[in-house]
């Protein structure tokens, strides 16, 4: 049976990295949430699919890579400039595998997985 690979949308700041206001980035060094980096290289190494989000605006992506390849935090794709607000992930039922196929993960700011 063909077992088939995840994709898990994950929130850079207060979720992989101790969150920090926007205007302080430059100025202070990031900080790993260590369970998020761990959870995040075991899901990597199981082969599945990291897209990472942020709010960050689109001008910090450079910053931003710097930051996660300084980190080594694994991903495949980022996304930058998404809203503050809640966010939700739609996904359709399939109809010859039963459960859900979209899952929701809320973390308390900066206390990791």
């Amino acid at each position: 049976m063909d077992i088939k690979k995840k994709t898990y949308f994950v929130d850079i700041d207060g979720t992989i990295f101790v969150y920090r206001k926007f205007e302080t980035y430059k100025e202070t060094k990031v900080e790993v949430i260590k369970s998020t980096k761990q959870y995040l290289q075991q899901v990597k190494d199981e082969g599945h699919m990291i897209i990472l989000t942020t709010a960050r605006p689109e001008e910090m992506r450079d910053h931003t890579i710097d930051e996660l390849n300084y980190t080594n935090i694994p991903y495949d794709r980022l996304i930058m400039g998404i809203e503050r607000g809640p966010r939700y992930l739609i996904n359709d039922l399939s109809p010859k595998e039963p459960g859900d196929r979209a899952i929701a993960i809320n973390l308390k700011r900066n206390e990791g997985i």
